[in-house]
């Protein structure tokens, strides 16, 4: 752990690991763990024997997916947005450079 950081213990899948955080990012990892330790119950479902790894891999590919598609969701609002910021500058453009009668 760097200066600063400080240990903060997290459980996902019934263990505990130990993670030095960033005290103001403390909450931020402790949400995250929370949303890994779900998804990975998720897809153990009721296979108490699954392997662990297997889960681990599937839940980061899931959450992988999901941050992607969200970044894909973020870029096509924004693209969107530009256009349609871009159209009402164009029309305040064409009422301002219209000389009034």
């Amino acid at each position: 752990m760097s200066k600063g950081n400080e240990p903060v213990t997290i459980r996902v899948l019934d263990r505990e690991y130990t993670v030095g955080v960033e005290p103001d990012e403390r909450d931020s990892l402790v949400a995250a763990a929370k949303l890994l330790d779900a998804k990975m119950r998720e897809i153990r479902g009721t296979n108490k024997l699954a392997a662990v790894d297997r889960i681990a891999v599937l839940a980061a590919l899931n959450l992988a997916h999901e941050l992607q598609q969200a970044r894909s969701d973020t870029d096509r609002r924004e693209r969107e947005l530009a256009k349609t910021v871009g159209a009402m500058q164009r029309r305040l453009d064409d009422l301002f450079d219209t000389p009034p009668a």
